[in-house]
C-alpha cells in the first residue's frame, strides 16, 4: 500500500526496511498492556526531497513520536486536566498506568485550549498581580461567571485592543473606571454599559459611611453626655491634644508628651468638638443573666406560670444531682435523705 511522504507529499510503495515500535495501551483487568507494532520504513521517490526515508504511521492508533496509543493518551489527558501533577501520579497506578508528575504536567500543557467565544454580557474588571505595582484585566461571562480571557495591564488602549479583536458583546458590565468606559465607547459604540452589583453596593456603602461620619455629632448632641471616669478620660485627652495643636505641636510630639498612641491622637485631632467622641452605647452580654432575678421573683409571685414550671424542672434535676446528707431516725430502721438547698430562690446548692 502506497504511503504519502511527509516532506513532499509524493506517494511511494518502496520499502526501505522495517522498524518495531513499543507503545503502552489501555490496561486490561488492572494490568498494563504493551503493544509491539512492526512498521515499515519507506523511501521517497523524489530525488530532491529533504526526507529520504520515513516511517509509516498508524493514524488513530499511534501518533508520531508517541509511546502511548491515542486512547491511552486521552485517558491520561483527562486525568491530568482534573488532578494535574502529583495527584494524577498517585491515582494512575491504581488504573494500571505508570507516569510521573512531570509527565502529567507535560500532558496537561499539551491539551489545546477551547475556542474563545465572546459572551453576550461581558464583564470587565482589573485585579492586582502585585498590589500597587502590576495590574491586569480579566474578562468574564457575566451570566455564567466563566473566565473568558486575561490580559496584562489595565489601560484604555489595552482594553480597546482586546474588544476590537473580539467583537460581539451586546452588554458590557464594568466598574466605575473611566478607562474601561472609554475603551468600550471606542471599540463597541453600540454596546450597553452597565455597572455590576458589587460596585453598586460598595459605592452605596461608601456614601452612607461618609454621610454618617459627617453627621456623627448630631446624635451626640441630642444624647446626654456620658459621665464617669471612662467618659472623662477621652474628654481630657481631647482638650490636651487641641491645646498642644494650638501651639503648633506635631502629632508625633503630642503622642510622646501625652503617652497616647498615634491613632488616638489623630482621632482627637480630627474631632472638632468633644461631643463627636461620643459613641453609640452597645449592649454587651455578661456572665450574669439579667433575667435571672426577674424569673426568680416571678416564680414566687405566680407559681403556676411557665417560668415557674421551668424553674421547678431545673430544681428537680439539680436535686437529683446534688449531694445529700444522711441521718438516721430514732428507730434506726429507716434512713431519710435531706437535700442541701441553696438559700437563694429556694433552689438546690448545685445551682
Amino acid at each position: 500500500m502506497a504511503v504519502a511522504c511527509p516532506g513532499c507529499g509524493a506517494e511511494t510503495g518502496r520499502v526501505h526496511g522495517y522498524h518495531e515500535r513499543t507503545a503502552a495501551d489501555v490496561s486490561a483487568d488492572g494490568r498494563r498492556v504493551v503493544l509491539k507494532v512492526r512498521a515499515r520504513r519507506m523511501r521517497c521517490p523524489v530525488t530532491g526531497c529533504t526526507v529520504q526515508t520515513f516511517r509509516e504511521q498508524v493514524p488513530g492508533v499511534l501518533d508520531r513520536y508517541q509511546r502511548r496509543t491515542a486512547r491511552l493518551g486521552m485517558q491520561v489527558s483527562a486525568v491530568a486536566r482534573e488532578l494535574t501533577g502529583r495527584a494524577s501520579a498517585r491515582l494512575l497506578p491504581a488504573l494500571g498506568i505508570a507516569a510521573s508528575r512531570h509527565t502529567m504536567l507535560r500532558a496537561l500543557l499539551k491539551i489545546p485550549l477551547p475556542a474563545l467565544a465572546v459572551p453576550r454580557v461581558l464583564g470587565i474588571d482589573d485585579f492586582a498581580l502585585r498590589r500597587g505595582s502590576v495590574y491586569a484585566t480579566v474578562l468574564i461571562d457575566a451570566e455564567t461567571g466563566r473566565r473568558v480571557d486575561a490580559v496584562e495591564g489595565r489601560t484604555a488602549d489595552i482594553a480597546e485592543k482586546w474588544l476590537s479583536g473580539h467583537p460581539g458583546a451586546e452588554v458590557v458590565c464594568r466598574d466605575g473606571s473611566g478607562a474601561y468606559g472609554e475603551a468600550v465607547r471606542r471599540a463597541l459604540p453600540g454596546a450597553v454599559q452597565v455597572s455590576d452589583c458589587w460596585h453598586l453596593w460598595h459605592l452605596l456603602a461608601e456614601d452612607v459611611r461618609k454621610v454618617v461620619a459627617a453627621h456623627c455629632a448630631c446624635w451626640a448632641k441630642g444624647m446626654p453626655l456620658q459621665e464617669g471616669k471612662r467618659a472623662a478620660t477621652p474628654l481630657e485627652g481631647w482638650q490636651q491634644v487641641h491645646e498642644l495643636r494650638s501651639q503648633n505641636v506635631g502629632l508625633l510630639e503630642c503622642s510622646r508628651r501625652l503617652g497616647l498612641s498615634m491613632n488616638t491622637v489623630k482621632r482627637y485631632d480630627r474631632a472638632s468638638e468633644s461631643e463627636r467622641l461620643q459613641r453609640v452605647p452597645k449592649y454587651r452580654p455578661t456572665l450574669v443573666d439579667p433575667t435571672a432575678t426577674t424569673s426568680a421573683s416571678a416564680t414566687r409571685k405566680n407559681p403556676g406560670s411557665r417560668s415557674s414550671t421551668c424553674c421547678a424542672r431545673s430544681a428537680n434535676a439539680a436535686t437529683r444531682a446534688a449531694p445529700t446528707s444522711w441521718s438516721a431516725t430514732s428507730t434506726g430502721a429507716a434512713w431519710t435523705a435531706t437535700a442541701r438547698t441553696c438559700p437563694r430562690a429556694g433552689l438546690p446548692a448545685s445551682c
